[in-house]
């Protein structure tokens, strides 16, 4: 396959294909529906025979992240993926990778719940996705594509942002572009890097003790809080430098708006349709994609926001991003959820009913 052709998969499919592209140096998973494509992908393609990338099945998702954790610590690309009952259950290596600052990546594939639920699609991790998730006060980067291309890119992207802010990153997908299938441009082969790169990359990792340096100790235990203060101190500089540094969005069709949809991933999409359909109606409505959930982007949202008419928050919950964007506009305009919940994913005449009767009144 040539690097730029033009070709058709599922956006797990594309994970994998996109992971093995990036010089990853190790897959570590469990299958569960609706990602369990990722590995099956990357199972058939046998990278470890090509690249020399490793690609284990794991007995669980627990075991999956802390071989992620230790791969991470060692200074190597390494990710996992799973859907959000296995993805609650990463939670504990997550925030130990937020607590050990390393470079981590994982992709959370949606399904409604709570619990078990359901394996159709949701957008019910938010909350998960962009708190943390686990103990401590942490964060994680948080990509959400709306495409199966920013499916394959989003993998490059977030081993660039894990590595330069050693931190944990997540591409939060959902059943919808996880398992659609659409045209993609794959990205062009990395190699994997030596491990005399990694050395000079990743001087803080764990391997191995040359005479040059000390001892490279990787964990998130601290038993004096004096020390853990300090270390707190600094990750919330290191979260407020990414606020800063690290925001994406996309708006559409803002320019005269009077009204704005504000979107994230598969519900993003739909609006895309909801806009035109409003727009053949005569109704001038724009909208506003995060594209990194967290960080959120706060102020795009309220400059944007200041003047118009209404906000319409359109997700598949039951109202989570919409407290973001709450915040953001702090009451200068009026701003309404609507969201499906259960598995069901909206139609985009719904979007413009929702629209109509809860901001056109």
């Amino acid at each position: 396959m040539a690097e730029q052709e033009v070709t058709l998969m599922k956006g797990n499919e594309a994970i994998a294909h996109a992971a093995i592209r990036c010089g990853a140096d190790g897959y570590f998973g469990y299958p569960i529906t609706p990602q369990s494509e990722v590995i099956e992908t990357l199972c058939a393609l046998k990278p470890w025979e090509t690249t020399g990338m490793v690609v284990v099945q794991a007995e669980s998702e627990v075991a999956s992240i802390n071989m992620v954790y230790g791969a991470a610590g060692a200074g190597k690309r390494a990710l996992t993926s799973s859907s959000s009952p296995g993805v609650a259950l990463m939670q504990e290596g997550i925030a130990y990778l937020a607590g050990a600052e390393l470079p981590g990546v994982f992709v959370n594939v949606q399904r409604g719940g709570p619990g078990l639920g359901t394996i159709q699609p949701s957008q019910s991790d938010y909350f998960q996705a962009t708190r943390g998730g686990g103990n401590g006060d942490y964060y994680v980067i948080t990509l959400a594509p709306s495409s199966v291309q920013e499916m394959a890119d989003f993998v490059g992207l977030a081993f660039e942002l894990a590595f330069k802010y050693r931190n944990p990153a997540m591409i939060l997908s959902d059943g919808v572009i996880g398992q659609m299938m659409e045209k993609i441009v794959l990205p062009p082969y990395q190699r994997r890097r030596t491990d005399e790169e990694v050395i000079r990359e990743c001087p803080w990792a764990s391997t191995g003790k040359p005479r040059t340096r000390g001892v490279n100790v990787i964990t998130s235990l601290e038993l004096k809080p004096e020390i853990m203060e300090e270390r707190n101190i600094h990750l919330q500089k290191k979260y407020q430098e990414i606020r800063d540094k690290e925001v994406r969005y996309e708006t559409m069709q803002c320019e005269d708006a009077e009204y704005i949809i504000v979107s994230f991933g598969s519900a993003a999409r739909i609006s895309e349709k909801a806009i035109e359909l409003a727009r053949a109606e005569g109704l001038k409505v724009g909208l506003l994609r995060p594209i990194t959930v967290w960080p959120f982007p706060s102020k795009e949202v309220a400059a944007l926001a200041r003047g118009k008419k209404g906000v319409l928050v359109a997700e598949i919950n039951a109202g989570m991003m919409v407290e973001d964007v709450r915040l953001a506009i702090n009451g200068e305009v009026p701003v309404e959820h609507f969201g499906r919940l259960g598995g069901i994913v909206p139609e985009p005449e719904e979007i413009v009913e929702a629209l109509k009767t809860k901001l056109m009144k």
